[in-house]
């Protein structure tokens, strides 16, 4: 042990100090620190260890705690450092001080610079006022490497509270990691946490996913304070958007798509809400896959083209109408169309193969019909200029919405409006028919839509007009 001639006593300024820190808060900033300079250093992994039933270690391998770092100022090694370090005041270390002080807790500093130990005594010229000193002595090892911290009377429970507030020791697995920080899996039965370069600052009851922040805005900078607890939803929840958007995984689109089920419960969590999250989630989901995303509505309004998508091998997600709409246009991450069904529909009928039938094989009787097609566009004022054919087929796919097979199809890509032959057997259902698919040749609607009802509507009433002239 050190003489008392050589040792110095190191004025911390304080009396009392943050009677709202338990001593696992302390412990966190002096793990903080150890966290920090193993990150600005490169060196090997922090320790922390017990060594006698209430004694216990926190040890780096960095470049060593020197007396001075116990002044409060800011660290400017670590302001140029900020997404690799937690803390970045030295505050912290002489609160963290304090509050061990405070709860009788003993600690010995050792590092080659010198040992550091705690006591209370008057202050330097002023006998009745008593404050926290630091004693520094000569260091017992001048040649150890890093920073040993030795604290006596501390319990197990305690360094374990402390370890709960570190990403490091937290079990939260990484799932994707962007330029602003990393989405995690929480860990069951526990709250999703928001954590700041390693650390917790807050925990999400209805968050599908824990995240950690390491490029900070400059409203979080502002909402740190000093026990980095208690950080409102506001300062973070742009960082935890732009990770998300971000993200490119399946495993990160495949919950979220789990959570976008659970809207119409009202059950989900609260990622789905911003739309462009549940937007960017279906992209990544498109691309992982076949997929389809149709609402409760149509889930309702089409079961057998719901049921035919399953059977085809697609994984059918419910979305919300706001992201229904969302989804009409776009394209996947890959630059692929978004799979509605719309988009399905066009999939299937662009797989399926006709038997064309040449007009020299059709009986008289359905010459005759269909020598009619001409009469029957012109009510409508005639084909559109992209219908290139129009043809019959012995065979034709099952109809997307509604069973049985389809009775007709405008196929886009070709140019071309295909008649299933028994359509001939009768004028009304041939006219219904091709009537019908000339309203898609001239809009490019889909039957689900609302607009395609609008040009049908149209169609009944020109041709209603034109029979009663």
């Amino acid at each position: 042990m050190a003489s008392p001639a050589n040792v110095r006593l190191f004025d911390l300024n304080i009396e009392k100090i943050l009677e709202g820190w338990a001593v696992c808060h302390a412990v966190r900033e002096l793990i903080a620190n150890a966290l920090d300079e193993q990150s600005l250093t490169a060196t090997p992994d922090i320790r922390i260890f017990q060594e006698e039933v209430d004694k216990w270690h926190i040890r780096d391998f960095g470049r060593g705690l020197k007396y001075e770092h116990l002044t409060q100022n800011e660290n400017q090694e670590k302001l140029n450092n900020p997404g690799k370090v937690i803390g970045r005041f030295g505050v912290g270390l002489k609160d963290a001080l304090a509050t061990l002080s405070r709860h009788n807790i003993e600690v010995v500093i050792r590092s080659q610079f010198g040992d550091i130990t705690l006591r209370q005594t008057a202050k330097y010229g002023f006998s009745d006022v008593v404050t926290l000193h630091a004693a520094i002595s000569p260091a017992s090892d001048s040649n150890s490497e890093g920073t040993d911290i030795i604290l006596s009377g501390i319990s197990v429970r305690e360094i374990e509270e402390a370890e709960n507030f570190f990403l490091k020791f937290s079990g939260d697995a990484l799932l994707e990691q962007t330029q602003y920080g990393q989405v995690l899996s929480k860990v069951e039965g526990r709250a999703a946490r928001i954590y700041v370069n390693g650390i917790v600052v807050a925990e999400e009851e209805n968050f599908a996913f824990s995240y950690n922040i390491t490029s900070l805005t400059s409203a979080m900078r502002r909402a740190l304070n000093r026990e980095r607890t208690n950080v409102g939803r506001a300062a973070y929840s742009d960082r935890v958007k732009s990770m998300l958007l971000a993200c490119n995984s399946a495993p990160v689109a495949m919950r979220l798509a789990a959570e976008l089920d659970k809207v119409q419960l009202g059950t989900s969590s609260d990622e789905v809400a911003w739309l462009d999250v549940a937007v960017h989630a279906c992209q990544i989901l498109n691309a992982a896959g076949k997929v389809l995303f149709v609402t409760a509505g149509e889930l309702i309004l089409y079961p057998e083209a719901i049921d035919r998508a399953r059977m085809d091998g697609h994984r059918v997600v419910s979305v919300p109408e706001n992201v229904r709409v969302s989804l009409q246009g776009l394209k996947d991450i890959n630059g692929h169309d978004i799979r509605d069904l719309t988009v399905y529909e066009q999939e299937w009928q662009h797989s399926f193969e006709f038997k064309i039938v040449p007009a020299d094989q059709l009986t008289p009787s359905e010459r005759d019909v269909f020598g009619r097609w001409k009469d029957i566009v012109r009510l409508v004022g005639g084909l559109p200029k992209q219908v290139k054919e129009l043809v019959v087929s012995e065979t034709m796919r099952p109809a997307v919405f509604g069973t049985g097979d389809a009775e007709g199809l405008w196929e886009g890509h070709t140019g071309r409006i295909i008649i299933k032959r028994s359509q001939l057997s009768n004028l009304a259902n041939f006219a219904g028919t091709i009537l019908h698919e000339v309203a898609h040749a001239k809009t490019g609607f889909a039957d689900v839509s609302r607009d395609f009802e609008l040009v049908l509507t149209e169609f009944l009433g020109t041709v209603a007009s034109k029979a009663l002239s």
